[in-house]
């Protein structure tokens, strides 16, 4: 017998993943907007942590990922929110293209350095 799918509800923990193409010259101009619109999305409900990361091979690029409690957390109440209209006006005319959000279910599993 197949494990049924988990439930949104039912996970412990999402990771939004999103790759952020910012348009050529204006990486400083989206790190300093982005200075500005973390401390947004850091005050939503569910909202646990985020991260930041600029590609080495392709400087132009940015990794974001962002902890929530649960998915409904960044897909109806951010994305919903009025704070979410002053996101988009600090950030989204840098991205070339827009970029796509997917979500992850954290399991638990994780390697142990050694």
């Amino acid at each position: 017998m197949r494990n049924r799918p988990r439930h949104d509800s039912e996970n412990l923990m999402i990771l939004e993943h999103a790759i952020l193409n910012i348009k050529p010259d204006q990486n400083a101009e989206f790190e300093a907007c982005f200075e500005k619109a973390q401390q947004i999305i850091a005050s939503m409900n569910g909202y646990i942590s985020h991260q930041l990361l600029r590609c080495i091979e392709a400087p132009n690029q940015y990794l974001l990922l962002v902890k929530w409690e649960k998915l409904e957390d960044h897909t109806i109440g951010f994305r919903g929110s009025p704070q979410y209209q002053e996101w988009r006006k600090l950030l989204h005319h840098f991205y070339e293209p827009f970029p796509e959000v997917i979500h992850f279910a954290i399991c638990g599993l994780a390697s142990k350095g050694g």
